[in-house]
C-alpha cells in the first residue's frame, strides 16, 4: 500500500504534524506501507517531530497572487501525483484550497479528506457587517460542495462528521501517542496550555480568564507553550499578569511539562479533535474547555473527567477553574477518569481501523 499525504506544513509543532508523525511511522513500521508526504513552502525548515527514515518527503514552492498560487498548486500537484502514483491520496488541510483539490487533479486514485478542524473554523474574528456574513455563507457552501467530491471523508468525531452532513464519511479518531502508566500527581500549583497563538485557539481568552482567577489564587502559575511567544508575552505584560504567567516556545519534552502540571486549560474558539486534550488526559490531568465546535465535547464528559463550559460563558469558566485549583480531591477524581478515557484511543486500536479502511477502499 502506498499512501500520499498532502498537508500545508509537516515540519512544525502543530497538532496535524504530531498526529501524522504517529500514523505515518506506524504505517511504515507495523504495516509495511510506503508513505509519501507533500507539504508547502518549508524546504529549508527543520522537523519538530521524529519521522521514520523510510518516509519520503516532498515540497511544493507556492507564492504569488491568488491566480499564480492556484496555477502553480495545480501544476505541481499533478506532477507529484503522477510521479508518486499512490494507491490512496489523503488531504489534511483546513484551508479553502483543500475544497478546490478534487476539481484540479487529474487522477482516478481514491482521494480522502481528513477533517482536522471544524467546518466553521475562522482565522480572525468576524464582524456583523452584511458583506462579511455573506462571504462567510458563500465560503461554507463552497466547503459543502467541495467535500462531496472526495471519495471518502474521515472525521475525527461524530460531532465533527455531523457538521458536514455527508453520506461518504466515517469516524476515525486521532490516536494518543502517549504510552505510559505515569500519572501527574496534581499537587503542583501549575495550569498548562499548549496551542498556536492564533485566533481559533483563543489564547487571548485564556489570558483574560486568568487575570480574574489569579486575583484569588496568586500562588498558582499558568504556563503556556506556543509558537508566537514574544507577541503573547507582550499581551501578558499589558494585562499586568506577568508574575503568574510564563510563556514558552514549543518544546519536545512536553510530557515532562504535563507531569509538572495539575490542570489543562483550553479556550479554543473551534477544534477538530484536540490532541492536546488527549495528551493531557493520558497523563491524568483534569481538563477544562469551552464547548466550542466540535472537539472538546468528544473527550470531556462534564464533571466526570473535566469541565465542559458553555461556549463564551467566561464567568462559569472562571468559577470551574477556581474549583479545580481549590479542590485537590476533585482534581484527582477527574484526572483518574480522564486517564481511563485516553485508553480508548490507543495507537493500536486506532491504527487497526485505518488498516481496515484502506483495505476496503
Amino acid at each position: 500500500m502506498k499512501l500520499l499525504y498532502i498537508v500545508p506544513k509537516i515540519k512544525n509543532a502543530g497538532g496535524v504534524a504530531r498526529v501524522l508523525s504517529v500514523k505515518a511511522n506506524y504505517f511504515v513500521e507495523k504495516f509495511g506501507y510506503k508513505v509519501h508526504i507533500l507539504s508547502q513552502n518549508e524546504e529549508n525548515d527543520s522537523f519538530f517531530y521524529d519521522f521514520n527514515s523510510d518516509i519520503v518527503f516532498h515540497n511544493m514552492i507556492l507564492n504569488g497572487n491568488a491566480f499564480q498560487f492556484l496555477k502553480s498548486y495545480k501544476k505541481q500537484l499533478n506532477q507529484k501525483i503522477a510521479g508518486i502514483n499512490p494507491d490512496v491520496i489523503l488531504v489534511a488541510d483546513n484551508g479553502l484550497k483543500a475544497f478546490i483539490f478534487p476539481f484540479i487533479i487529474n487522477t482516478k486514485i481514491p482521494i480522502v479528506f481528513e477533517s482536522h478542524g471544524s467546518k466553521f473554523i475562522e482565522e480572525k474574528e468576524l464582524n456583523f457587517h452584511f458583506t462579511t456574513k455573506f462571504i462567510s455563507k458563500i465560503k461554507y457552501h463552497f466547503k459543502d460542495f467541495g467535500i462531496k467530491k472526495y471519495t471518502k471523508v474521515v472525521a475525527l468525531s461524530k460531532a465533527n462528521l455531523k457538521e458536514w452532513n455527508i453520506k461518504n464519511g466515517i469516524v476515525i479518531s486521532n490516536p494518543s501517542w502517549v504510552q505510559t502508566d505515569v500519572y501527574a500527581d496534581l499537587r503542583h500549583k501549575k495550569v498548562i496550555a499548549i496551542a498556536r497563538n492564533s485566533y481559533e485557539k483563543g489564547l487571548d481568552k485564556l489570558l483574560h480568564i486568568w487575570k480574574e482567577v489569579t486575583k484569588k489564587h496568586p500562588g498558582w502559575m499558568l504556563n503556556i507553550y506556543t509558537d508566537d511567544f514574544d507577541c503573547l508575552n507582550n499581551n501578558v505584560v499589558d494585562l499586568g499578569i506577568a508574575s503568574t504567567v510564563s510563556v514558552f516556545g514549543f518544546v519536545k519534552n512536553i510530557e515532562d511539562k504535563y507531569l509538572e502540571s495539575s490542570i489543562y486549560a483550553m479556550t479554543s474558539r473551534s477544534e477538530g479533535f484536540p490532541m492536546v486534550l488527549l495528551e493531557a488526559m493520558s497523563f491524568g490531568l483534569p481538563c477544562i474547555a469551552f464547548d466550542c465546535p466540535t472537539g472538546p465535547r468528544s473527550l470531556i464528559k462534564n464533571e466526570e473527567n473535566g469541565f465542559l463550559i458553555p461556549n463564551h460563558d467566561f464567568e462559569k469558566y472562571i468559577a470551574k477553574l477556581s474549583i479545580l485549583i481549590e479542590c485537590e480531591d476533585i482534581r484527582i477524581k477527574l484526572g483518574k477518569n480522564a486517564k481511563q478515557v485516553s485508553d480508548n484511543y490507543s495507537v493500536e486500536k486506532i491504527m487497526e481501523k485505518w488498516k481496515e479502511f484502506f483495505e476496503e477502499l
